[in-house]
């Protein structure tokens, strides 16, 4: 399976480095970002295929809005957050799915194999037609 560029949005250091190093050792491309702008310059400038968006960070809801208005990247928020009304806002913003911390790292990669599945899926389905 292609191994899919993944834009990391997290400003928790250790949380940051957790995702990052498990990336890196199943051999996964990914940039990364501290802010909810820096995100949505990194959607525009290098288009990734996967956002692994931090909920905990100022505007989030803002920011899924705003790469939904031009961009259809699977998004998958991470939340610390146990109301359920901020990932069903997260959710109806746009996100795909969401993990909640702390999180186990066969979870995550479950998670992005889930969703390369799915891009796989519409891919297969576009150059069909």
């Amino acid at each position: 399976m292609k191994k899919f560029q993944i834009l990391v949005v997290e400003d928790d250091a250790p949380v940051r480095n957790l995702i990052t190093t498990t990336l890196r050792a199943h051999d996964y491309r990914f940039i990364t970002s501290g802010t909810g702008e820096g995100a949505v310059m990194e959607v525009a400038s290098h288009n990734p295929d996967i956002i692994l968006l931090d909920l905990g960070l100022p505007d989030i809801v803002e920011v899924i809005r705003r790469v939904r208005s031009w961009s259809n990247v699977p998004i998958i928020v991470i939340s610390a957050r146990a109301e359920d009304n901020d990932k069903i806002d997260a959710l109806d913003a746009g996100a795909d799915d969401y993990l909640t911390k702390p999180f186990s790292v066969e979870e995550l990669l479950a998670r992005l194999r889930v969703t390369q599945r799915r891009l796989a899926l519409i891919q297969n389905v576009s150059n069909e037609q």
